[in-house]
């Protein structure tokens, strides 16, 4: 591929540097050093080698290349449908200068025509804002910009509908302008065949109501997500820091998780198509050799981190179930070494873990000015109780305790015991004081074995100097400062998600919705860890990309094991194509769970798998066909096979076909019935079209029991039935994926007969509905409709009669049609045959028994005349007797 590009190139420069690669669904576009290049539709190639086009940019060079960024919103168009179209853009790294149009490109496939993404308000404008990155949602046919002002280091994003492939210059809604601690933006992405969208940088944010609204993820402070890279199959999507340090989290989800840190100069991260994620480097690729079942690579990783932090926390009872901790820093600490002593975003959803024993889930963070010392906390869940400090570890547990403020935000805690041998230990210092349904106090300096300085996380409520007895309060070690004997981490997965329903069978369908057609689906959602249901809050949110497209409603209950059921019923709306995701979010799973965000996509549109079929009166078997014999009751056979290369008659004769469609066909046997002139002119191969034998047709088995005209040339065998077909009813089918529905109002039908015979006709009912319908769709269509609910056909001609009956525009988005052929047999003489047969009959008896009564009147006998005249005349002769 290099020199392909060095050939177009004829050494315009020596150095070539792939700058970033977009693979669409069915092009290449590479960004260089040297150019933007775009290949050729790869699924028809027309040389061995990839051709590429070199596509200019007026007034950019080398230096703005380098500088550059593709930027591409992944959509799989399997089954493409029409409004299904590939978007790329290209961003330069500086403003625009007069002579250029703008620093950011867009086009749709074949890519070979790009416009600017800004609209012409936006060029006229003296301080055009420079646009960092611009992707086309395609769910709402729309253009999200994020722009900065550099001049007044302001960020937001806009967003525009398309017109006529353009964006518009009126917003689809107000621009969200983001916080001006957002310094540092870097980019934005949807996520993969989604409608989450992610702006990143030193924060990074989601929006799910396609960049209307954004919500904070995690603010990175220090750092800067620099790329990103996600798996559409397991829903991740993995943030990039510059320093190497990996977040993950899901598409939807509002919490994310540390994979852990890469020391490597130059990587890339990317998922392959069964969600594993790998690591590839100038010299190395990194598969994983212990998969998890998530698609995160131990060996890439190495053991999960620890996401805790260097300083104490501090244990605050506020139910028998519920605790909040508070975060320690010390009152000295500089502003840059406190910000790593807080809790953050990114521990929500994670569990605190003692090393004795204890868990508690993390379920909200908190920041706050009060109480001094304690800055952030967590409102946590109590999963497993935890271990406290015994007597032999703090002494000071053996006496009672007196506790009263000493001004200057601190306590003082004195062991009122009379003659203490063993009191407060240096190692107390971090240790917190508990005693149920008063605040909590953390030691903060030991000035004796007697007394004690310490902080309190509730100050507020000690009003008086406080005594307890012995026995009556306890010491929890979560200190730091001999090293942390507590961890957060992931949470272990906690959701089970069974399907109640056969139509969601993987993580990512796609399903279709016709005109007037409705999904269900059915979900039961089991909590798997002990103290995890989110009762009576249901645990799953349901949103949907593009809400004027279709109309969706869930419902949800907990039964007695408080395992959550949803029900979610999806209907189309009004007449319109398009293309959608639902997305259900498990909001209280774990981040380590394999399925936590569902995204079935919806097309508002034709499903592939959707067709009309007629239904035989009578259930012929395939090896019957195959034979060719199948005989009812009186020894009819129901199978007929067509003469080789045969046309239907016309209504100019039997003798004179004028069809093109021939059937059962064989281009080196001779043409039957071709001796007229007009015969002689219609009449053409499809299949075997330039062969010279059938052989050579390449028919295969579904092509000869196939009804569809395409096909006629492989056609052998049809349904033969018995001269005359009456009343013959026209049973129609309408398949799905899964089910099927007899044809019936609104679905409409038109029929006809391809051969152009006529001598048939339809009976159908028309009730007062479908007679409305039929008075407004006829006029439009030019030809009768009929009710497929009852329709009977009867037909008064002989042989083959193939036809097509086809649902009529507006009642469903496919083309639906079917085809069925009869032959009729056995047929009777046609007029004036019969009659001409029974006169001649009549005269010729009528003939006969004149001509007897003639010969009886004359006393002719015909007969014994006949008879002489065969047997001639006797001769007589004597016998004489002589006796001697």
């Amino acid at each position: 591929m290099t020199k392909l590009i060095y050939e177009g190139l004829k050494y315009e420069h020596q150095i070539l540097t792939v700058i970033d690669l977009v693979l669409t669904n069915h092009f290449l576009v590479i960004l260089t050093s040297l150019g933007l290049y775009v290949s050729g539709d790869l699924r028809y190639p027309t040389t061995s080698q990839i051709k590429l086009s070199r596509i200019e940019f007026c007034g950019f060079e080398r230096v703005d290349y380098i500088k550059g960024n593709l930027w591409y919103n992944e959509k799989c168009f399997a089954n493409r449908e029409h409004f299904e179209v590939d978007y790329v853009t290209i961003t330069f790294k500086r403003n625009r200068t007069l002579s250029e149009s703008s620093s950011c490109f867009f086009s749709k496939e074949p890519f070979l025509h790009w416009l600017p993404c800004l609209y012409e308000n936006y060029q006229n404008e003296r301080d055009v804002p420079h646009v960092i990155t611009f992707l086309i949602d395609q769910e709402t046919e729309s253009g999200v910009y994020l722009m900065h002002i550099q001049s007044s280091r302001e960020t937001y994003v806009t967003v525009s509908m398309l017109k006529d492939g353009s964006p518009s210059a009126h917003p689809k809604f107000p621009s969200f302008k983001f916080p001006s601690t957002f310094t540092h933006p870097v980019g934005m992405v949807f996520h993969p065949r989604s409608h989450f969208l992610y702006v990143y940088g030193d924060k990074v944010w989601i929006s799910m109501d396609g960049g209307n609204t954004f919500e904070i993820l995690c603010n990175l402070v220090l750092n800067y997500v620099q790329e990103t890279a996600h798996s559409f199959y397991t829903s991740d999507i993995a943030f990039i820091l510059n320093d190497g340090k990996i977040l993950m989290t899901k598409a939807g989800l509002n919490r994310y998780n540390e994979l852990g840190m890469l020391n490597d100069t130059i990587f890339t991260l990317y998922y392959d198509h069964l969600g594993y994620i790998h690591k590839l480097t100038p010299r190395s690729f990194d598969y994983g050799t212990n998969l998890l079942g998530h698609g995160n690579s131990v060996s890439i990783f190495g053991k999960a981190p620890d996401m805790g932090f260097e300083t104490a926390i501090v244990p605050q009872y506020i139910s028998a179930k519920e605790m909040v901790f508070f975060a320690y820093v010390p009152l000295k600490t500089s502003k840059d070494l406190a910000q790593t002593m807080n809790f953050k975003n990114i521990h929500t959803g994670k569990t605190i873990e003692y090393s004795k024993s204890g868990i508690a889930y993390i379920r909200n963070v908190f920041s706050h000015d009060d109480p001094k010392g304690f800055y952030t906390s967590v409102h946590t869940e109590l999963i497993e109780p935890f271990g406290m400090e015994d007597s032999k570890e703090s002494p000071c547990l053996h006496h009672p305790l007196e506790i009263k403020y000493s001004g200057n935000i601190f306590f003082t805690l004195t062991l009122t015991s009379q003659n203490i041998q063993e009191g407060f230990l240096s190692t107390d210092v971090e240790k917190t004081v508990l005693i149920p349904g008063h605040s909590s106090f953390m030691i903060t300096e030991v000035e004796n074995m007697q007394t004690a300085k310490a902080l309190a996380t509730m100050p507020q409520t000690v009003k008086s100097t406080l005594n307890f007895p012995l026995g009556s309060w306890f010491l929890y070690n979560f200190g730091s400062i001999r090293g942390r004997n507590w961890t957060i981490g992931t949470k272990p997965c906690n959701y089970w998600i069974q399907q109640d329903s056969l139509d969601f069978m993987s993580l990512n369908l796609v399903k279709y919705i016709d005109v007037g057609n409705t999904l269900n689906f059915q979900f039961k959602i089991i909590p798997t860890a002990k103290g995890m249901s989110t009762y009576p809050i249901p645990p799953v949110s349901v949103m949907i990309g593009n809400p004027s497209l279709l109309d969706v409603k869930a419902q949800g209950f907990f039964d007695l094991f408080f395992n959550y059921y949803l029900n979610i019923h999806v209907s189309g709306k009004f007449f319109l194509k398009g293309s959608t995701t639902l997305a259900l979010i498990f909001w209280e799973g774990s981040v380590s769970c394999l399925v936590i965000s569902l995204l079935p996509t919806i097309k508002s549109s034709c499903s592939y798998l959707r067709t009309m079929q007629h239904r035989p009166g009578r259930n012929i078997p395939p090896e019957d066909w195959i034979s060719g014999v199948h005989k009812d009751s009186h020894g009819f056979n129901m199978i007929k096979t067509l003469p080789i290369n045969y046309r239907p008659p016309s209504k100019m004769g039997i003798s004179i076909p004028l069809t093109d469609n021939f059937y059962h066909a064989d281009p080196s046997k001779p043409i039957p019935r071709n001796r007229f002139h007009k015969s002689k002119e219609t009449g053409k191969y499809k299949q075997c079209a330039n062969v010279t034998s059938r052989e050579m047709c390449n028919c295969s088995q579904h092509q000869k029991t196939s009804h569809a005209v395409a096909f006629s040339d492989c056609k052998e065998k049809v349904h033969r039935f018995k001269f005359p077909v009456t009343q013959y009813p026209v049973a129609l089918e309408i398949f799905n994926e899964r089910d099927k529905i007899s044809a019936e109002p609104p679905y409409l039908v038109t029929m006809t007969e391809v051969n152009m015979r006529e001598n048939w006709q339809l009976k159908h009912n028309v009730p007062e509905n479908v007679k409305k319908m039929k008075n407004y769709l006829e006029p439009l269509l030019k030809t009768p409709v009929y009710n497929p609910l009852g329709l009977n056909l009867s037909i008064k001609g002989s042989e083959l009669f193939h036809f097509r009956v086809s649902v009529v525009p507006g009642v469903s988005f496919c083309d639906l049609h079917e085809e069925f052929q009869i032959y009729v047999d056995e047929v009777p003489l046609p007029f004036p045959g019969h009659a001409l047969i029974a006169v001649s009959t009549s005269v010729v008896l009528g003939g006969l028994i004149f001509m007897a009564f003639v010969f009886q009147l004359r006393n002719i006998h015909p007969l014994r005349a006949l008879k002489r005249s065969i047997m001639g005349n006797p001769v007589q002769t004597s016998t004489t007797t002589v006796n001697s």
